[in-house]
């Protein structure tokens, strides 16, 4: 069934059992269990754009995707201890909306000679840090555990390519969990990253993945799914994908929010991704016209999200009744479900190259239902996937306690 219960022999069906009860256990169980930690540190203040500031970019954008319009050396302050040389790159994208846009994102090199054919790629997606132009990953310092990790990867001898996401950083709305967008981000860097002017010895090669953790799980699946099409042409070879705390089926939860769901407060973090899907549900599907069953309280906290990056609106929302943002339910909008489907749906079939999911047990951003029903979809529909479920481990660290597995499989899929 290529499904590993990482540190434990027992079979499926248990994996399946433990992974229904985290969904409750959470909210149960919190006053005695340890506490799990959610979704990592990410880091606010005032951006640092490198010397590139697009972020009111009003100039021509060329009209085939992933063309590098701009390439400047990453701020010493925001690159990786493991990197060699680093880059922040402005390219064109397609957003929401269908138009060609302005997206950018940050390069990271190995140190040293490439070898033959070059430095394979990994293309990065980052998970929450929240749809306002001030939280662009690439105008801040990675979190510890992000050095951690893309380290790790820039020293197996990838090059680590990580898209900003359309929209953040630059004009427009980023779209928060609209996948294909994010697909689009995530193929158009690896691009982009191919035209860069790299000093003597550096070459990055035809061989790409993708891995994403969180928000980015669902960007990296659905870059995956739409890989082989959206590059096609370009001259690239994708691989596979590698997806840590998958967003999986929270359209059919999502849509069911009114007045009287859910029947008790979710924490803040939950809270916080909630004001992110409605206002970027709100921004790319206008004619939804979704404030009309918001009340007074829903359209201000709508506002905030636009504003606020997520450390600070988790705080902000945490204890909140998001009940109270409803005057009627979603479902009350005609064609929301459907809406909401297109928006933020995770693909389960269609994939043409090997996906890897990670789960950790004690999740309570993404609790791991939602990781295992996207992979039993997946084996319904004889995808090539393979699930390996961390029990020890919460949203954020079972990012790093997948890397001994995800290292020799990556490994496998890009030699």
């Amino acid at each position: 069934m290529d499904f590993r219960w990482t540190r434990s022999r027992r079979g499926r069906r248990l994996a399946l059992v433990t992974a229904a009860a985290a969904l409750i256990l959470p909210l149960a169980a919190a006053p005695t269990a340890p506490p799990a930690r959610a979704d990592d540190v990410v880091s606010v203040g005032i951006p640092n754009w490198s010397g590139l500031d697009v972020s009111d970019y009003a100039g021509p954008i060329p009209a085939r995707a992933g063309t590098l319009m701009a390439q400047v050396p990453l701020a010493s302050s925001l690159t990786l201890p493991a990197a060699g040389d680093a880059y922040r790159v402005q390219f064109s994208s397609r957003n929401q909306h269908g138009k060609m846009a302005s997206s950018t994102g940050a390069v990271f090199l190995p140190k040293g000679q490439a070898p033959a054919g070059g430095w394979p790629v990994i293309s990065w997606a980052h998970g929450t840090v929240g749809i306002a132009d001030q939280c662009t990953p690439s105008a801040h310092p990675r979190s510890a555990r992000d050095i951690e990790y893309l380290g790790h990867w820039l020293e197996q001898g990838y090059a680590v390519v990580a898209s900003d996401y359309v929209g953040l950083g630059t004009p427009g709305l980023m779209a928060y969990l609209n996948g294909k967008t994010a697909a689009h981000s995530i193929v158009d860097v690896v691009v982009a990253s191919r035209q860069l002017q790299l000093p003597a010895g550096a070459k990055l090669a035809k061989r790409w993945a993708i891995i994403g953790q969180s928000q980015g799980a669902a960007a990296a699946l659905n870059g995956a799914r739409y890989a082989t099409e959206f590059s096609r042409g370009r001259g690239l070879d994708y691989r596979g994908v590698v997806a840590t705390g998958i967003p999986a089926n929270l359209e059919n939860l999502y849509q069911l929010m009114g007045p009287a769901v859910p029947p008790t407060k979710l924490p803040g973090a939950l809270n916080a991704y909630t004001g992110f899907i409605l206002a970027g549900l709100n921004n790319t599907r206008p004619d939804l016209h979704l404030t009309r069953v918001l009340t007074p309280r829903g359209k201000q906290r709508i506002k905030q999200a636009v504003t606020t990056c997520y450390p600070q609106f988790r705080q902000q929302l945490t204890g909140e009744d998001i009940r109270t943002w409803f005057s009627a339910p979603l479902m009350s909008i005609p064609g929301l479900p459907e809406a909401m489907r297109q928006y933020m749906q995770t693909p389960y079939k269609g994939y043409d190259r090997p996906i890897f999911l990670g789960q950790g047990l004690r999740d309570v951003d993404v609790p791991a239902p939602s990781a295992l029903s996207l992979y039993l979809q997946m084996k319904a529909n004889n995808q090539p996937v393979t699930l390996h479920v961390y029990p020890d481990d919460d949203h954020s660290s079972a990012v790093l306690s997948s890397m001994p597995d995800s290292t020799p499989w990556l490994a496998q899929i890009l030699r």
